[in-house]
């Protein structure tokens, strides 16, 4: 008979509808599968914590994304956020999907063109952008978007040596009322800024505006915000068509959608305050296409419409599975757990109160718990409030959903960064990212010669 441990006797405050612990119910909601394979083989297989990507929920997204905006508008390109997951093999699914690669930085673009992407199928964002891979982005046609005039003049100096006309899209900020403008990226429409460097476009023979570009915020939960961000787009390219008598091929709407994931201080749940892609598409679609309905008659052609979707693509695509280490009971009584997996790998904790399930049934009383991570601050909290009945250590606990930002956000701090694998449509299981150990965080340094074996015993003669 295994002895029990001892915990000192506490009052627990019982949940309203919780009898006794002879009265309450098994817990009914644990998850023991991804996509019919075994949370326990894979923990068993490749270690704990442990993310895994579900292939078939990204095609899924990939595929329900474009035909609730190609069902809807003639013409629609999804450029994939690199910056939301730039794991390799989440890419090229998307990619394999038809998505091309939207990026924000050097490191990114040479991810992409690594990654097999031409740089024709490459739009490329970002307020940082250094000569040399400016000049490579122009030199395999990547549809660079500029951010502020020291760019523009950068480009257009580089144009002018190669003694050609570089194609260029604008990136806009402006107030649609609904979400806090983004106003420290691109050029501002109500204060005549953004026609203003249209005209100086315009009057360039090295540079052609032939695109407009904004992102309106992170997490829009009001379809009717980007009604008003296409309509204010559609006024902007009709009057820089009018004044510069340039044609506007495209008009990129950013990203912003909301994922299926509960934001904190939110109280309903995400299925019912997060739109659906159908529900996005069809008020873009809509007003775009009552803004371009004369466009045609004029012999013009409506504008390609450009979509940088990341988070609703990704987030419920992929989970974090952590083992308990510990149980511990506060100094105000209150029940806590520490999971081998915290903040420094799951960095949107910080903000969202993720689903967490257990890969077991369990039973017993629930009760209002704390999660925290192994990491030695008090801020690496993976749930503040969750209500579980009693785990073991070396129970599982799947966190979900995680695919967006916890790949490119998470540290390098205190723990190893955990190994990555997909589950692939066929059930094949895939390791798409090994799991760090010493040799992969010391190397990149360089310690000089007279820095090795430093330590030394000292003998106290007192």
């Amino acid at each position: 008979m295994t002895k029990k441990t001892w915990q000192k006797p506490t009052i627990t405050q019982h949940q309203a509808g919780i009898t006794n612990k002879h009265g309450a119910a098994a817990m009914k909601t644990y998850d023991d599968k991804i996509d019919g394979v075994a949370y326990k083989d894979l923990i068993n297989q490749y270690g704990s914590p442990l993310f895994i990507i579900s292939e078939k929920q990204l095609r899924n997204n990939a595929r329900n994304l474009i035909r609730a905006f190609k069902s809807r508008y003639p013409k629609v390109i999804h450029g994939w956020s690199y910056k939301t997951n730039y794991l390799g093999a989440i890419c090229n699914v998307l990619h394999d999907q038809g998505s091309w690669a939207e990026v924000v930085s050097e490191f990114e673009y040479q991810k992409a063109r690594a990654l097999g992407i031409p740089g024709k199928n490459i739009i490329f964002n970002g307020p940082h952008k250094e000569r040399p891979i400016l000049e490579q982005a122009i030199e395999e046609g990547a549809k660079i978007h500029v951010d502020h005039l020291d760019e523009l003049y950068l480009i257009e100096q580089i144009a002018k040596e190669k003694q050609k006309t570089v194609p260029i899209t604008m990136r806009l900020n402006f107030n649609t009322g609904f979400t806090e403008p983004w106003s420290r990226f691109g050029f501002n429409i109500e204060s005549g800024q953004a026609i203003d460097v249209a005209k100086r476009i315009g009057s360039s023979e090295y540079l052609n505006l032939n695109g407009l570009h904004s992102h309106i915020g992170t997490f829009v939960l009001d379809p009717q915000a980007y009604a008003v961000q296409v309509q204010i787009m559609c006024n902007f390219m009709e009057a820089v068509e009018i004044q510069t008598g340039t044609s506007i091929e495209s008009i990129d709407i950013g990203g912003g959608f909301g994922s299926r994931n509960s934001l904190q201080g939110t109280y309903l749940p995400p299925e019912q305050v997060v739109p659906t892609f159908d529900q996005y598409a069809e008020v873009i679609c809509n007003t775009l296409l009552q803004a371009t309905e004369n466009r045609e008659a004029n012999g013009k052609e409506r504008p390609l419409l450009i979509l940088e979707s990341g988070r609703s693509v990704v987030d419920d695509t992929e989970v974090l599975a952590s083992s308990v280490v510990a149980n511990k009971r506060m100094p105000d009584g209150k029940k806590a757990v520490v999971m081998d997996a915290g903040v420094n790998i799951m960095f949107t904790s910080f903000w969202y109160n993720h689903n967490v399930r257990p890969i077991r049934q369990l039973s017993g009383v629930p009760e209002d718990v704390v999660l925290y991570g192994p990491l030695c601050m008090n801020i690496d909290v993976m749930r503040h409030h969750i209500s579980i009945p009693p785990v073991n250590i070396g129970d599982v606990l799947v966190f979900s959903p995680v695919g967006a930002y916890n790949n490119t956000q998470w540290m390098q701090f205190i723990e190893y960064r955990p190994n990555v694998v997909m589950v692939r449509e066929s059930g094949e299981v895939n390791l798409v990212r090994e799991a760090e150990d010493l040799s992969v965080m010391i190397a990149q340094e360089r310690l000089p010669k007279d820095l090795v074996n430093t330590f030394k015993i000292t003998t106290d003669k007192r």
